[in-house]
């Protein structure tokens, strides 16, 4: 008699997520609005100009022009495989930057956050990483079971900030893909639901008044919380 294939386990009542609508998200320090080219391109220009390295390792950029900077995020807004946002950060009232859901698999229960811009303003602040934990939040809560990060494996910034996040290491895929003319290889990070729970109570805890002094210093590190969670750590980060 042949033994069974090891298969894995059932999902009782599993039922797709909805795709991300792209409706208005809003926290203590940040909101999330549509990305709207005739709204947000000439704000965030302004937020990115004399900051050329932010594109480095983006599909798109550097801008020689707000022109130019226009026509690209009006052609990202329209593309049916994005769904991006304007990121605000209430303490200054201007917009930093940007970011997108892509790769939306609903019938695999899976979602990307990508296609993130970030200027040094908002970099490094509350407002930026409450973007995330929102990002991260609506897809967990709509139903998601997998939540991916994936970057320029040479950006050992967008790793740091991977990991920082909670998301776990997942390995590269060598030669994934060619950007601006040079090779990539493709980091990959991801969480799953059974991580969520514990997650959002470490940004809940990070991003709570009381973990700031009154200057803005953390008293506990997001990293240190997530540490926790995480269930693989890069190994480019620790030489």
């Amino acid at each position: 008699m042949t033994a069974p294939r090891p298969r894995g386990p059932e999902i009782p009542g599993w039922t797709p997520p909805p795709a991300p609508d792209g409706a208005l998200m809003e926290g203590r320090y940040t909101r999330l609005e549509p990305l709207d080219a005739d709204a947000h391109a000439a704000l965030l220009f302004r937020a990115f100009d004399g900051h050329d390295r932010v594109w480095d390792y983006m599909p798109s950029g550097p801008f020689a022009s707000a022109s130019q900077f226009h026509r690209t995020l009006r052609d990202l807004a329209a593309d049916p495989g994005f769904v991006f946002y304007a990121i605000l950060d209430k303490d200054t009232g201007r917009f930093g930057g940007f970011a997108s859901y892509l790769r939306i698999k609903p019938a695999a229960g899976s979602i990307e956050v990508g296609y993130i811009a970030m200027a040094p303003q908002l970099q490094r602040t509350r407002a930026a990483t409450e973007a995330m934990h929102l990002m991260m939040a609506w897809a967990f809560n709509a139903g998601y079971r997998r939540y991916e990060w994936k970057c320029d494996a040479l950006n050992l910034p967008s790793r740091r900030a991977a990991q920082r996040l909670g998301l776990s290491y997942e390995g590269v895929f060598r030669q994934a893909t060619v950007v601006k003319g040079r090779n990539r290889d493709t980091a990959w990070f991801a969480a799953i639901d059974a991580e969520w729970p514990a997650l959002d109570e470490a940004f809940r805890l990070w991003l709570s008044p009381g973990n700031f002094d009154a200057e803005g210093r953390q008293r506990e590190a997001l990293s240190d919380l997530t540490a926790l969670v995480r269930v693989a750590s890069d190994p480019a980060l620790a030489r």
